[in-house]
């Protein structure tokens, strides 16, 4: 298995995203501990996965991100993978129609928990000398109208993770983002656009799919493990080639 005896961090686990990264941790050996805001969803995930435990954390909270990495080290010994892929609070909708405070949200709460998260796990993995950081979301090269605040957000991101990567690659840690045109598994039912969106995203692919919550699970896992060892400060592209790199 490919994460045997290692220790993995997911943030935002209660969503599709997470738990799809969860389960396949779980999956290649990987004692899991699941953070989130909503315990039955927490819940529900971790009675699927061996040894795996719950618990909810605000990860945009200083004190509680801190202190729940913490509790984990502590018991688990160590902490070799963190994925945070808790929602951002975007509003999707052209720059000139939003107020200030939704273009702006998006950018705050993705910087913001991510440098919390980040910040968190790497002081915990640097002075073994190793670990991976895994986020989600990266921007790529392009853009399309009426995104709001959402591409910035996910550009920032990736500048978050250039930055991290030159910081701590001296200690062992990677730090890589997995870069998506869109998983149309991950859209709620109340959408009343989903088919519309999910035809979008698959037909405006070089591979005329999207992605899967199980090819996000399968790259996180391969991300996080010695297989890809020699890879930091860089994406991951599970777009089915609708984002085409420079």
């Amino acid at each position: 298995m490919l994460l045997e005896n290692r220790v993995a961090v997911v943030h935002g686990a209660g969503g599709s995203i997470g738990g799809a990264a969860a389960r396949a941790f779980a999956r290649e050996g990987a004692r899991v501990f699941l953070a989130g805001r909503t315990r039955d969803k927490l819940d529900e995930l971790a009675a699927g996965l061996p040894g795996a435990e719950a618990a909810v954390v605000d990860a945009l909270d200083e004190a509680a991100v801190d202190a729940f990495t913490g509790s984990v080290a502590e018991r688990a010994g160590r902490i070799d993978v963190c994925f945070n892929a808790i929602g951002i609070q975007d509003v999707q909708r052209p720059l000139g129609e939003i107020s200030a405070a939704e273009f702006l949200r998006p950018i705050e709460v993705a910087t913001r928990t991510q440098f919390l998260t980040t910040r968190a796990a790497v002081r915990h993995m640097a002075p073994r000398g190793g670990g991976v950081i895994l986020m989600f979301g990266g921007g790529g090269p392009q853009t399309q109208p009426g995104l709001g605040g959402l591409k910035v957000a996910l550009d920032a991101m990736e500048s978050m993770r250039r930055q991290w990567a030159a910081e701590y690659g001296p200690y062992g840690i990677r730090v890589l983002t997995l870069v998506t045109g869109g998983i149309p598994e991950s859209l709620p039912d109340s959408v009343g656009a989903k088919d519309r969106i999910a035809a979008a995203i698959a037909g405006g692919s070089l591979l005329k799919r999207a992605a899967t919550l199980a090819d996000v699970g399968n790259v996180a896992a391969f991300a996080a493990s010695d297989l890809a060892a020699s890879m930091t400060s860089a994406t991951l592209n599970i777009s089915c080639g609708a984002i085409v790199d420079h």
